[in-house]
């Protein structure tokens, strides 16, 4: 049950940005259309209080629940800016609003662009860990919580992963062609 609310609230999550872009767009309703933007995060509260019900009612915690909680993260940390990429080419794209801004190529503008994107990574990522310690913590000592630690684990592994990346950009500036390093 838990995986197939994920599904939904994944699809969920592109039918109300949809939804809200064209409302904002080609409906000229850019207030409606920012309304039903601000619905997103309902879905992740339906995807928390169930799952928290799911434990609650004895369900022996498994990858499903620390997906979710993953889930749950990741939407914190990249959500908000994943609908403002998507806003901006639709804008262009159907309501004549300016070319998308694109990340710096090179340089240091490029080291501070790859450290914005794993600043959103970690707040993803420590979202994750902090709903997974709170399921933990729910569970109590008496159920079995290694899935959970594992993404736990898996979390941290993302968190280093970016900031290695942001760190070898940092560096390592890449330089424009023709340019002697």
């Amino acid at each position: 049950m838990i995986v197939t609310l994920i599904v939904l609230c994944e699809v969920a999550f592109w039918v109300l940005l949809a939804v809200g872009l064209v409302l904002r767009y080609p409906a000229k309703q850019p207030r409606l259309g920012a309304a039903v933007l601000l619905c997103e995060p309902l879905l992740e509260v339906v995807l928390l209080v169930v799952t928290a019900i799911d434990l609650k009612n004895g369900a022996a915690p498994d990858w499903k629940h620390g997906l979710a909680a993953v889930y749950i993260g990741f939407t914190v940390g990249l959500g908000h800016s994943t609908i403002r990429w998507v806003d901006a080419r639709v804008a262009h794209r159907f309501a004549g609003g300016p070319p998308p801004v694109r990340p710096p190529k090179y340089g240091m503008a490029r080291a501070a662009h790859e450290w914005r994107v794993a600043a959103r990574w970690t707040v993803a990522a420590v979202t994750a860990l902090a709903l997974l310690q709170a399921a933990v913590l729910y569970v109590g000592g008496d159920g079995d919580v290694t899935s959970l630690r594992a993404w736990q684990q898996t979390m941290l592994f993302v968190i280093g992963i970016n900031v290695a990346i942001a760190g070898s950009y940092t560096v390592f500036p890449k330089r424009p062609p023709g340019v002697p390093g």
